[in-house]
């Protein structure tokens, strides 16, 4: 998603790149490096297949040892095939109480127009890599200005990360081409209970633009019950969020709809909920859905269709989205145990969804009336648990 930016933010850009130089808020421990792949994949395959591949999946397994990404590149029919292994320079992390769900968030790995961020919940950072087709070459590695940082939003010049631990912070970056620079203004503390048990579900969830990137969403899950939105505008990030109470609800993971209406998992109640995004930026309820199955936590639209993770049932509960927000059950689809993150292709064809217990990738094509079809798996090096997914 690209956004188009305002004249005031290229002049903050410009100044805000001096005053970071000059005040030195830019820390000597961001670092830029050249990203190889792993020797234990040397690169890139040179079989015939490569060569006709279209996209590409990056994957993150958040490994406590070294997190790493590994790409995949998709054929014709949807199918992943691993050709890259990327050191991120960081180390992933594990939240108390998870299981297959180390960071216990949406949307660990962002993409946008070439741009690749990850976190490396272990090390307090995020990494920048540059991307090229299924090709990643390392750019930055830095502070994510918080604790613990589990999600991050890319969209057009701007990036957020949602950092999870000391009660919970976002910071965000300006983009300039592959690289970031951290805007000091841009930082929120969320003031959630650092000691709130247990701590998979008490830490903050994801953090994510609204669809013409005027605002940022953020889920606190049972932290504080609640969604988030700050206003970005011509003077930046809006001092306070409009916050919406969604008591017992644990507000988990989101994604919008071709409408602009926030779809979330409610995580307390094993539950779908569409909404309608105020003009304040509070939120107006549109529709409600029990999924019937258990720990649903993760949400991914794709065209007309909402697919939501349940990593208790090992399966997906899809719905059809009206464009008033209505949900219709399409029935639920079979994944390997551990259900979690999920994307998309940009097409809409086909769904790729992580599954932490064994760190495995199930792939399905995407049908007429939101039908999945499973047609490959792919076991992700290490990443047991692990999350973070993107589709190019």
């Amino acid at each position: 998603m690209s956004v188009h930016r305002p004249t005031s933010l290229a002049a903050t850009a410009v100044l805000t790149i001096g005053l970071a130089v000059a005040a030195g808020v830019v820390p000597a421990s961001a670092t830029t490096a050249h990203g190889h792949p792993s020797r234990h994949n040397p690169g890139h395959s040179s079989t015939p297949w490569h060569g006709r591949a279209r996209h590409a999946v990056f994957v993150q397994n958040d490994d406590p040892a070294g997190n790493t990404i590994v790409a995949y590149a998709r054929s014709r029919v949807g199918t992943l095939h691993e050709v890259g292994r990327y050191p991120t320079g960081g180390l992933g992390g594990v939240l108390a109480g998870s299981v297959v769900d180390h960071l216990a968030s949406e949307g660990s790995l962002g993409y946008d127009h070439g741009l690749l961020v990850a976190v490396n919940a272990g090390s307090n950072t995020i990494t920048t890599f540059a991307a090229s087709g299924d090709r990643l070459a390392r750019r930055q590695v830095l502070p994510s200005g918080g604790t613990f940082p589990v999600s991050v939003a890319v969209s057009g010049e701007r990036v957020f990360v949602l950092n999870a631990r000391d009660g919970g912070s976002i910071q965000g970056y300006l983009r300039f081409g592959d690289r970031l620079v951290m805007v000091p203004g841009w930082h929120r503390d969320l003031g959630l209970d650092p000691h709130q048990t247990p701590e998979f579900t008490s830490t903050p969830g994801q953090i994510g633009f609204t669809p013409d990137g005027r605002r940022l969403v953020v889920t606190t899950k049972n932290g504080s019950n609640a969604v988030l939105v700050f206003g970005l505008g011509r003077f930046g990030l809006s001092a306070t969020p409009v916050t919406t109470p969604l008591p017992g609800a644990v507000p988990f993971g989101f994604d919008f709809d071709a409408h602009g209406n926030l779809v979330l998992t409610e995580a307390g109640t094993n539950s779908v909920a569409t909404f309608r995004l105020r003009a304040s930026g509070g939120l107006a309820p549109l529709a409600t859905a029990a999924t019937g199955q258990a720990a649903t936590c993760w949400a991914v639209v794709a065209g007309r269709h909402a697919y939501a993770s349940n990593a208790g049932s090992a399966n997906l509960s899809g719905y059809a989205i009206s464009p008033f927000g209505g949900l219709a059950a399409t029935g639920t689809t079979a994944t390997d145990a551990g259900t979690v993150d999920a994307t998309t292709s940009p097409d809409g064809r086909f769904l790729d969804v992580q599954t932490g217990a064994a760190g495995i990738v199930d792939t399905f094509a995407v049908h007429r009336g939101g039908v999945l079809t499973r047609i490959g798996s792919v076991t992700v090096p290490n990443a047991v648990g692990g999350e973070g997914i993107a589709a190019d």
